[in-house]
């Protein structure tokens, strides 16, 4: 499972059984740490999950940010809540990339805002398959 934790939405992504390839899930509107925690653990414990990766936005220089220091901390939690193992993937340029792809498919600024979301975890989840293989 992949996450893009964001300011108003956590974007989320599953991948298939093979480990080949990241699909898009609903994005969680978020609320109040608590109740995000516990949708993300009915969708782990719901979908078998056996890991979760989660965007890491670091700098362009690989230092942390304020943004950085605000998903370790959702990591923490999101640890003391669900029983799988969280990875942390760097996600420097995933939006960009994942708008890029909307405004190449067309996409009107209403729905790319929707789905922009869950386009970054399905990158990020998608970047970490990826980088599987190679090893």
């Amino acid at each position: 499972m992949g996450l893009d934790f964001g300011t108003k939405r956590i974007g989320v992504s599953m991948s298939d059984e093979l480990l080949l390839t990241a699909q898009g899930r609903d994005t969680i509107q978020r609320k109040e740490l608590k109740r995000d925690l516990a949708l993300i653990k009915g969708v782990v414990d719901s979908d078998g999950v056996s890991e979760v990766i989660v965007g890491l936005p670091l700098n362009m220089n690989g230092t942390y940010s304020e943004k950085t220091r605000e998903v370790v901390s959702f990591v923490v939690e999101l640890e003391k809540t669900i029983g799988v193992p969280i990875r942390t993937w760097d996600e420097r340029l995933t939006s960009k990339q994942a708008d890029r792809a909307m405004l190449e498919g067309d996409m009107s600024r209403a729905k790319r805002r929707k789905l922009s979301d869950r386009l970054a975890a399905q990158i990020i989840l998608q970047s970490y398959l990826d980088s599987r293989k190679r090893d």
